[in-house]
Formats: C-alpha cells, sequence, structure tokens
C-alpha cells in the first residue's frame, strides 16, 4: 500500500491508500477520488519525500501489530467473561460451598462465580472439582 498526501483544487489537503501509483492514477481518472472536505474531484499528489524503510520503523510496525493483535485478543477474552457472567450464578464468598454440592450432587448443576481464597481453590482441586479464574482485563483495574 502506499500513503499519499493529496490535494484538491480548494487547497484542502488530505491523505489516501492506494495499493499503486497505477491505481491512484486509475481511481482519479474515474472521479473517484474526492476531497473529504468539500468533494471536489480535482485531487493530485502532493510533492512527498520517499519513505525510506528502517529497521527503527520495521519494529515499530511489529510493536503496532503486537498492540493491535493484544488488542483483539483482550477485546474476545472480555466477550467470554462477559459470557460467563451472564449465564452464571454469582455466589460470592459461597462459592467453595455451591461449587462442592453441586459437585457432590447435592445441588442442581449450573455455572457457578464467586470468590474463593487460594487454600479454597486448592482444596476444591484437589477434591477433583473443576474450577478456573476469570482473568482481571487491564480495563478492570484501572
Amino acid at each position: 500500500m502506499i500513503k499519499y498526501t493529496l490535494s484538491c483544487d480548494s487547497g484542502h489537503s488530505f491523505d489516501g491508500w492506494f495499493s499503486s501509483s497505477a491505481d491512484f492514477d486509475r481511481q482519479a481518472e474515474l472521479g473517484l477520488v474526492s476531497c473529504p472536505v468539500c468533494g471536489s474531484v480535482s485531487v493530485a499528489k502532493e510533492l512527498m519525500a520517499p519513505s525510506v524503510s528502517t529497521s527503527r520503523k520495521k519494529d515499530e510496525a511489529k510493536v503496532l501489530m503486537m498492540d493491535q493483535a493484544r488488542k483483539e485478543a483482550v477485546a474476545k477474552i472480555r466477550e467470554l467473561v462477559t459470557a460467563i457472567r451472564e449465564n452464571s450464578d454469582d455466589v460470592g464468598e459461597k462459592f467453595p460451598e455451591e461449587a462442592r454440592k453441586i459437585h457432590y450432587g447435592e445441588a442442581e448443576e449450573r455455572g457457578l462465580i464467586g470468590k474463593a481464597t487460594a487454600d479454597e481453590a486448592r482444596a476444591l482441586l484437589e477434591e477433583g472439582i473443576e474450577i478456573a479464574p476469570l482473568p482481571v482485563l487491564p480495563d478492570d483495574v484501572n
């Protein structure tokens, strides 16, 4: 992709992304490139310095890609946590007790969320009761 700085015949400056120089020429010729400010289709490329790829720019691009991938992953995790919360009973501090009742058939099977100390969680796991902590996401603590 090539990023061009463009300007219209009214002097408005804006950016546009194209797959190639020929792609810009074709779109401009067909009147598909227009000024976002005034709508003019009389658009030209402005003089630009060439973009030289350096290892620093490549490293910055990798960081940006990782940031985007991280944001997408956190959004998916947030969706899952929301779905779990919406489809579970929040039993608060009674979580270990309620989890045992379900495990031993003393209560109806259902999704639970709640709180347990590290020792309580360890004891549940040792009894063969499947539990997992819900993740605390970055925005949840700010």
